[in-house]
């Protein structure tokens, strides 16, 4: 799987990255494996998953994670994390 992760503020991308993991395990732990080498790339902790975004990342393979998944302060408005191959 390859995830390919997004810093958003004011419309604008202020950083992204690419997370890979190629291996037998099942699609979830992939996605949470992926997720959690983005965060740390982008020095943040790893965001709680909302019913909204459990719900589009079924539905659509991407996510947003605003202010309410973050327990610290964020600088950003939105972390969005999107599935670009499986």
């Amino acid at each position: 799987m390859r995830m390919w992760g997004k810093l958003w503020k004011d419309g604008h991308m202020l950083r992204d990255t690419v997370a890979e993991i190629w291996d037998g395990d099942t699609r979830t732990h992939q996605v949470f494996r992926c997720l959690e080498r983005i965060c740390l790339d982008f020095d943040l902790e790893v965001p709680q998953w909302l019913e909204v975004n459990i719900s589009d990342f079924k539905r659509t393979s991407k996510a947003r994670f605003t202010r309410d998944s973050f327990i610290e302060q964020i600088e950003f408005d939105f972390l969005e994390i999107q599935v670009i191959e499986e």
